[in-house]
């Protein structure tokens, strides 16, 4: 096909008062530019993309946040000459890819903008007769085969025949940032993923529990924000390492060995608070799902958190393990996430899945947990 642009299009963007969203218009181009070459221009509420290399663009479109749809189209004059010529050379390509032969029922669907001297139901009838005349399919409005839009908008014509669904969402960049708590595993990152779909730019903060986890841990997490900066293109995602196992020992030795893994999420919690006042995010992102593991049932949820100010948002909290699994699958984070990291073996055999509140408070006394994250804080290391 002799396309020459791609038509991009937005939803949630739509609704907003005209100054957010011309702001949340400019973001979107920016993410666009930022994610393959390309010209592009904005005009009544659509998205037109001229990319150097068009089949990349087309690829790589669809990692754009904020985007709901797009079609690879073809432009030409809103007159009846215009749009006969190159109406006429689409369905010619269209024969020749094997899109449509005189088996196949399709329909016009035309959409107008602007003063014209004929209607949207004038032209649609007019295209009817200029695709019979190339090839004799039969007309079905009702259920076609094939669809061909035709979208006249002032003095430009555009002609196309597919719609691909976009991320949706909002633009990256345009709702502040997080703080995501990220591992190896197969959750997080999708909670991040999810976040980032929403318009936050992430921090990315990994808790290395060395020795009590492999190097292995390690490597999975910067393969996996390598993976989720596919889509970060224009808010790339920042990375900080806490050196937990000093904690994590902590732990292990001053409280009861059972309570272990919940000291241990709410050291994260409160490291990930402190990060996220000092550069500026507004929130902390996890991967918890009720009842998915000992450390989020809803008890340990409720003491875990205690004593954090800080919103903590758990965007997979109502979705069972098929579920987040198969986003991680569609983007791509899943693969990455499968391998087998070594798992961490300051897990107690018979962990705590009913935290008392009271009990956490005298465990965290017991390890002298504040004493404990101010020394993990102090050694953050970034990777930008």
């Amino acid at each position: 096909m002799n396309y020459d642009l791609i038509i991009a299009r937005y939803g949630e963007i739509g609704v907003k008062s005209p100054k957010i969203r011309s702001r949340f218009e400019r973001k979107l181009v920016k993410n666009i530019k930022a994610t393959f070459d390309c010209e592009v221009d904005r005009n009544q509420g659509r998205i037109y993309i001229h990319p150097k290399d068009f089949e990349d663009g087309v690829k790589k479109l669809n990692r754009v946040f904020g985007v709901v749809s797009y079609s690879p189209a073809t432009s030409t004059t809103a007159t009846y000459e215009g749009i006969d010529e190159t109406l006429t050379k689409y369905v010619g390509d269209l024969i020749s890819e094997d899109l449509i032969d005189e088996n196949t029922k399709f329909a016009i669907k035309c959409r107008r903008v602007g003063k014209h001297d004929f209607s949207s139901q004038e032209m649609a009838a007019h295209c009817g007769g200029v695709v019979r005349n190339v090839v004799l399919a039969p007309v079905d409005l009702t259920n076609p085969d094939l669809t061909i839009f035709v979208e006249i908008r002032d003095n430009n014509a555009f002609i196309f025949h597919e719609k691909i669904k976009g991320p949706g969402g909002l633009p990256l960049g345009t709702q502040g940032k997080v703080v995501a708590l990220l591992s190896s595993g197969i959750d997080s990152p999708v909670a991040a993923y999810l976040m980032m779909k929403r318009g936050c730019e992430v921090i990315a903060l990994n808790c290395d529990n060395s020795p009590f986890t492999t190097p292995k841990a390690s490597e999975l997490f910067d393969a996996l924000v390598d993976q989720l900066n596919i889509y970060a293109k224009g808010s790339p995602i920042k990375k900080r390492v806490v050196h937990y196992g000093e904690y994590l020992q902590a732990a292990k030795d001053k409280a009861p060995e059972k309570m272990t893994c919940v000291l241990c999420k709410s050291g994260m919690y409160h490291i990930a608070e402190k990060l996220a006042l000092k550069l500026g995010a507004d929130a902390i992102v996890d991967g918890s799902s009720v009842g998915q593991v000992a450390s989020q049932t809803l008890s340990n949820i409720l003491a875990t958190r205690y004593g954090v100010d800080m919103p903590i948002l758990s965007p997979l909290i109502g979705l069972d393990k098929e579920e987040i699994t198969q986003i991680a699958k569609k983007i791509g984070t899943f693969e990455i996430s499968k391998i087998d990291d070594g798992g961490c073996s300051a897990v107690p055999r018979y962990p705590e899945t009913q935290a008392d509140l009271e009990r956490v408070k005298l465990a965290c006394e017991d390890m002298n947990q504040d004493e404990e994250i101010e020394k993990a804080f102090r050694n953050i290391v970034r990777f930008d």
